[in-house]
């Protein structure tokens, strides 16, 4: 009888007392990580000098790689041996200061047993805000205690007193304050009666998801898993960007074309260049066309009441950025595409709602959203941005802080100043977009909005849903926002009614948050109620944030 071969595991080196680990999880993309470095290392170096401030070392997880010139995790497989050498008592702290893919660190930080914290630098320019948020929304989904915390220049006292807490004691929380659970909430009679009549109709009839491929750039959070979306009555198709790209390639330039005329009539411009690695071209804007007459189709193949694409990773090398088709989607006034037999025009005088990122929490957010607005005769344009950053008003024009929400690409028209003709379409960033595309750029009105955002935590679809404004600022300041972040996309000036900074970022869960427009201030209190209401018939759990325009509670 041969002898079993029984695996011997090396116990790691434990980190000795007031010791904690750094990480930092990275891009895929190595352009997007060597570009960012320079930030990373400037954020770290800000942060450690905190903790050794307040008598603690730091041991970093993970070299920096000299050969690829950063210092970022940036793979699951490289995560996963990282982790394997790590003390698993040890405090750890998640380092961000740019956009990140969540699934690097993930599974490592799943079964680490000691204190974790996730941190992230208050700017706009790669993101860490965004990367840090969807990695919390991650690991709340996985059911992984952690702490969050962030910071303009790691000096402030807010962040000082909370570091503190955390290195001390293993553990820091922030007051939770602006929350008022749905059943504390008096929701109007006829509201009630309609959201839960759109809930009844969906469970009943039903509705098909199509879904270009899931868990784009890692985002775990944007996976609902299928038995807790079967129960609100929307059920996923699962697509392929292969088939995607085939039908963008069965499609006609005179097709394509009379996309693009349409556009060009209604007002938007196009900056172009001549060098297709750095400028916007035609023929990348004609392959955009081919994408939305496909996308057209498919949907229509399969009888979807939403979509989302991917378009990372999968397409990239293969095609222009979706940008340009995802915000023509989900706008009602759009090119009218017809079958392939040219007999019908297909969802004819509707959007149809496109997830961006394929984030099929937004999918179905942005699919309640739709049919909410549409029963009450309501602005049914909606779309998810990134909670991108947030700043004061530097021109005085308003004492409120102002977020940028800013989508990667593109938002509906019917959202912007000007609508059609405030639309700018610029190319989408080589660092990020080898084969570039356009933007559907532009400024988004002054208006009411009721914001949300579905997630998954302790097994359950939850909701949190709450109001804000969107406000028009001089164009130095929009111009000043734009050069904090990325110029190319759409950006929202927004104001969330009671709900302060530092509250929005210790309850979201999530990088994307849905807008959606209503004609009024009361118009937009009794969307938010019936939503809330449909959302509650549905299964999902609702939480109202912050309070309504006036300040008054829910």
């Amino acid at each position: 009888m041969s002898a079993y071969k029984i695996p011997s595991l090396p116990k790691p080196a434990k980190l000795r007392s007031k010791q904690v680990y750094l990480l930092a999880s990275g891009d895929l993309r190595l352009s997007a990580n060597q570009m960012c470095w320079p930030a990373q290392r400037q954020m770290e170096q800000q942060l450690t000098r905190a903790i050794r401030k307040l008598g603690y070392d730091v041991v970093r997880a993970h070299p920096y790689k000299a050969a690829e010139k950063h210092g970022f995790i940036s793979s699951q497989a490289e995560g996963m041996a990282v982790f394997s050498k790590l003390d698993p008592t040890a405090p750890l702290i998640v380092a961000e200061s740019v956009w990140q893919y969540t699934h690097h660190v993930l599974s490592g930080l799943t079964t680490h047993r000691g204190p974790i914290l996730t941190c992230a630098n208050w700017s706009g320019t790669w993101p860490g805000l965004v990367g840090m948020l969807n990695l919390n929304g991650s690991l709340t989904k996985a059911g992984v205690n952690y702490s969050t915390i962030w910071s303009e220049d790691f000096t402030d006292d807010f962040f000082l007193n909370f570091l503190h807490t955390w290195l001390t004691t293993g553990q820091a929380k922030h007051r939770i304050t602006h929350v008022t659970k749905f059943n504390d909430v008096k929701i109007g009679s006829k509201e009630r009666k309609l959201g839960d009549a759109l809930a009844a109709q969906l469970q009943r009839d039903k509705a098909i998801m199509g879904v270009f491929d899931e868990g784009c750039m890692g985002m775990f959070n944007a996976i609902i898993p299928d038995h807790l979306l079967h129960t609100t009555g929307v059920f996923k198709e699962r697509l392929s960007q292969s088939a995607l790209y085939y039908e963008t390639t069965q499609v006609s330039d005179r097709e394509a074309r009379a996309v693009r005329k349409w556009i060009d009539a209604k007002g938007m411009k196009f900056k172009l260049g001549r060098n297709p690695d750095t400028d916007l071209t035609n023929d990348q804007i004609l392959l955009q066309c081919k994408m939305y007459i496909a996308a057209m189709r498919i949907a229509d193949d399969f009888g979807c009441s939403a979509i989302g694409i991917q378009y990372q990773q999968g397409l990239k090398d293969l095609l222009p950025a979706s940008d340009l088709v995802e915000g023509t989607l989900n706008n009602t006034d759009r090119p009218p595409v017809t079958s392939r037999d040219g007999k019908r025009v297909l969802y004819k005088g509707e959007p149809l709602p496109h997830f961006n990122e394929v984030d099929e929490c937004a999918g179905l957010d942005g699919l309640i959203t739709y049919r909410v607005h549409k029963a009450m005769g309501q602005p049914v344009e909606n779309t998810l941005h990134d909670l991108r950053w947030g700043d004061i008003d530097r021109s005085g024009t308003t004492d409120e802080y102002v977020w940028v929400f800013e989508i990667s690409g593109a938002a509906p028209p019917a959202h912007f100043i000007g609508g059609w003709a405030g639309a700018v379409g610029e190319r989408q960033p080589p660092m990020y977009f080898r084969l570039g595309g356009s933007t559907l750029k532009g400024i988004s009105k002054p208006g009411e909005i009721v914001w949300s955002r579905i997630y998954v935590a302790d097994n359950r679809l939850k909701m949190d849903i709450g109001r804000g404004g969107v406000v028009e600022l001089p164009i130095e300041e929009t111009q000043r926002r734009w050069d904090a972040t990325t110029p190319q996309w759409p950006i929202m000036h927004a104001v969330t009614y009671g709900v302060t900074r530092d509250q929005m970022m210790a309850k979201h869960q999530s990088n994307h948050i849905q807008c959606v427009y209503a004609k009024s201030a009361a118009d937009a209190d009794r969307a938010a109620m019936v939503k809330a209401a449909m959302a509650n018939a549905l299964g999902i759990e609702v939480n109202f944030c912050g309070t309504r325009k006036n300040g008054k509670e829910w």
